[in-house]
């Protein structure tokens, strides 16, 4: 490692058992990929170099048990700083950071801590206090530990507020879409109803101008069937005079006056006057010729 970057430095020179010196390097970034090589460095010393930042895979060195990272640059540590849950000795003396991560409260082997010469939040530098001797450092430790174990409850607790606002708004929002939807089956139901009650009346209108239809039509085809003159005294048929007719009524009037001519000269006195005697004589004569002519028939009709 070169100086600049690290490459071109072979490390399992600078191994001494389980400890690796990388301190003075002038590295401005960390090689992890060769670090990851060497698990038995539990012990790394990056202290007085060029960092920056830490690569976010610099967490998977989970085999460290002892960091030195004083005097660097450092103005934060990766989020998932928590991951190097072996760390028993953690050194970030005069750096630039203001708050440690919240994951920092994983770290729960952490013995040691020294976060002098830092431009510390108030509250977490008073709560790290001074790293003057072994003891402050271990306390230091502790205090820290327990600090973001507490703002991480307090996260996890404005997680859980937040996930529980959001479903009590998502129950919310599902309790309104369900009086929309119950409101909108209501309002088709209503329109269904009225519509089918508009049908309804619109049919009842209709059948009923057809059956009024109907009864017009039937008056009107039995006035039509009615003479004319239906509303006057009916008169009797006048018949024209026939000859035929007429001298049926002579004959009539003829024969009526034979027979009464016949009735008195047979059954009054008149029958000894000279007119009554030849009409009796004719009627005499008529009848004998009548029954002449029966007699012929009956002989006929025998002989045939």
């Amino acid at each position: 490692m070169s100086r600049g970057s690290g490459k071109g430095l072979s490390l399992k020179d600078k191994l001494d058992g389980n400890e690796l010196d990388l301190s003075l390097c002038d590295l401005n970034e960390v090689p992890v990929r060769e670090l990851a090589a060497l698990p038995k460095a539990t012990i790394l010393d990056l202290s007085c170099n060029n960092l920056i930042s830490l690569p976010s895979d610099f967490c998977s060195l989970m085999h460290l048990v002892k960091l030195d990272l004083s005097k660097n640059r450092l103005q934060q540590l990766p989020l998932d700083f928590g991951r190097l849950v072996n760390l028993q000795h953690l050194d970030l003396l005069n750096n630039r950071l203001v708050t440690l991560p919240v994951s920092f409260a994983q770290l729960k082997n952490l013995k040691w801590l020294d976060l002098k010469d830092n431009p510390l939040d108030p509250v977490l530098a008073k709560v790290a206090g001074d790293c003057l001797d072994e003891k402050q450092c271990k306390q230091a430790a502790v205090k820290v530990l327990q600090h973001m174990k507490a703002i991480q409850s307090e996260q996890d607790r404005q997680r859980q507020r937040k996930l529980q606002a959001e479903r009590e708004m998502e129950k919310k929002r599902e309790a309104e879409q369900r009086a929309k939807e119950a409101q909108e089956r209501e309002l088709r139901k209503r329109e269904k109803a009225e519509e089918k009650e508009r049908r309804r009346r619109e049919y009842d209108a209709q059948k009923a101008a057809k059956q009024e239809m109907e009864k017009k039509t039937k008056k009107e085809t039995v006035h039509t069937r009615k003479p004319a003159s239906s509303s006057r005294p009916t008169q009797p048929p006048r018949h024209k005079p026939s000859w035929s007719r007429s001298v049926l009524r002579v004959l009539l009037f003829v024969l009526f006056c034979i027979l009464c001519t016949l009735a008195a000269c047979k059954l009054t006195e008149l029958q000894h006057q000279p007119l009554c005697v030849s009409v009796n004589t004719l009627y005499e004569d008529v009848v004998a010729a009548l029954q002449n002519h029966k007699t012929l028939q009956n002989m006929l009709q025998h002989n045939s």
